[in-house]
């Protein structure tokens, strides 16, 4: 809850902030001169930029709620029984262990949007947020996608002779990124 008053108190900010800064930026454009249009129009669009990442933002977590409260209703939302620190953040080691085995979930059922949530968890618990966040896309992205029809005839392939099959995306990593998130 406490991180919900924290969103809209900031959001809330940031509105506040946007509505300045593009009133300055219409007073600079009605100053009319070249140099004052010029600065005006680029002060507007910083509000526009901001506005845009708001609103992404805030579809991202609505999204990510979505398919967490779809998960608990199944009974597959990860607990949370992670060894503590006694400042009580998440134990590194304890985070690696849980982060194997969500990812070897995942690479074992790439199309389920379930273990890429799950991976964005172990990516989060592991303080990996980049790559939690692309997880967690994944995860919105897999959901979105109708299930795959079952094919008319068994022995139809799925694509053409001339064209590649396509391989489905492997758990997000850098090429020189470590097996786990803290590296060991």
């Amino acid at each position: 809850m406490r991180a919900k008053i924290t969103y809209f108190i900031t959001a809330a900010v940031l509105v506040f902030y946007f509505v300045l800064v593009g009133s300055r930026g219409l007073m600079l454009i009605r100053h009319g001169t070249p140099v004052t249009v010029t600065f005006g129009v680029a002060v507007l669009i910083l509000p526009v930029i901001g506005v845009w990442f708001l609103w992404k933002n805030t579809q991202f977590v609505r999204r990510a709620n979505a398919l967490a409260a779809e998960l608990d209703a199944e009974g597959g939302l990860p607990v949370d029984d992670l060894a503590r620190t006694p400042s009580g953040r998440i134990d590194r080691d304890a985070a690696d262990a849980v982060f194997t085995k969500r990812r070897e979930e995942t690479e074992d059922a790439p199309d389920d949007w379930r273990t890429w949530f799950r991976l964005a968890v172990a990516y989060q618990d592991a303080r990996d947020t980049p790559r939690a966040r692309k997880a967690m896309q994944r995860a919105i992205a897999l959901h979105k996608k109708p299930p795959p029809a079952a094919p008319s005839t068994p022995s139809a392939p799925s694509s053409a002779p001339d064209e590649p099959a396509s391989s489905s995306p492997s758990v997000p990593s850098s090429p020189a990124a470590p097996s786990s998130p803290s590296g060991a």
